[in-house]
C-alpha cells in the first residue's frame, strides 16, 4: 500500500502498486499508521515528499467498497472512509515537518484532496490532472474538503471551477490559479525538485512544534473545522 523511505533528512512516502491507490479503509489506516512514525522520529530540519507509483497519485474514496449490488452508493459505507479519512487531514496539518506532494498522476476528490493538504504540491506536466469528481457522480462535499479548499483555493474562480465545474485541471492550470507551486516535464524532473525543494527547507532546521503550529493558524477555516485552533490561537500549543 505504501512504503516510507529515509534519505537522509527526508521522509519519502510512496502509495506503491499500478492501481489508482483508493483511499479505502485500509489505505487509510496505513497513511495514520505511517504519519504516526513520522512524527515520532522527525527532528529539526525534517521534511516529508510524498508521491505514487502508476498512473495515479489517487483516485479518491473506494467507490467499489461503497456501491451496493444495484451500483448505488451504500451510504453508511462511504461514511466510513469519509469519516476515516478526515483524520488523516488532521495528521498533515498537525506534522512537526515541511511537507511535499509530489504528484505523479492523477488526484481527483479524496486523491486531490490528499495532495492539496501538503504545505507544497509540484506536479508532472506529461500526465495527471487534479479533479474533484463530485457533482458530476451526483454526491456533495464533506464539510472538511469545502474547508481545506477554501483555505488552499484562494482564488474564487478556480475554486468554481474545480467545485462547480469539476474542471479537471493540467499542471500547468493548477500553476496558472495557483493551486500548486510548480509543474514539471516528467515524473523524474517533479522528483528531483521535490528532492531539490526538501533539502532547502530542511536546511533551515525549523522547529517542528513551531512550525505545526504556524501551519495550523495559517489555514485557519479547516484548522478550526478540525479543532486544531479557535480565534487564532491553537488548541494544541506548541512547545516553546
Amino acid at each position: 500500500m505504501c512504503t516510507l523511505e529515509k534519505r537522509g533528512n527526508l521522509f519519502i512516502l510512496t502509495l506503491t502498486g499500478e492501481d489508482d491507490h483508493r483511499l479505502g479503509l485500509p489505505l487509510i489506516s496505513t497513511l495514520r499508521a505511517t504519519l504516526d512514525q513520522i512524527r515520532t522520529e522527525a527532528k529539526p530540519g525534517s521534511v516529508l515528499i510524498t508521491t505514487a507509483h502508476g498512473k495515479f497519485f489517487s483516485n479518491g474514496f473506494d467507490l467499489a467498497y461503497a456501491a451496493d449490488k444495484n451500483g448505488s452508493i451504500n451510504i453508511p459505507r462511504l461514511r466510513e472512509m469519509v469519516d476515516g479519512f478526515k483524520p488523516v487531514i488532521s495528521d498533515f496539518l498537525t506534522l512537526p515537518l515541511p511537507t511535499i506532494a509530489v504528484v505523479s498522476g492523477h488526484a481527483a476528490a479524496a486523491g486531490f484532496m490528499l495532495a492539496l493538504v501538503h504545505d507544497y504540491v509540484l506536479m508532472r506536466k506529461d500526465r495527471g490532472v487534479l479533479y474533484m469528481s463530485e457533482i458530476n457522480i451526483g454526491l456533495t462535499f464533506p464539510d472538511y474538503f469545502m474547508a481545506l479548499m477554501k483555505s488552499k483555493i484562494t482564488s474564487p474562480i478556480a475554486r468554481r471551477d474545480v467545485v462547480l465545474r469539476a474542471a479537471k485541471l493540467t499542471a500547468e492550470k493548477a500553476v496558472e490559479y495557483g493551486i500548486i507551486d510548480s509543474a514539471h516535464q516528467n515524473l523524474e524532473e517533479t522528483m528531483k525538485a521535490g528532492l531539490k525543494l526538501g533539502e532547502e527547507l530542511g536546511s533551515k532546521k525549523w522547529k517542528g512544534e513551531i512550525y505545526a503550529d504556524i501551519r495550523m493558524n495559517s489555514y485557519s477555516e479547516i484548522s478550526e473545522l478540525l479543532g486544531l485552533v479557535e480565534n487564532f490561537k491553537s488548541v494544541i500549543p506548541a512547545k516553546l
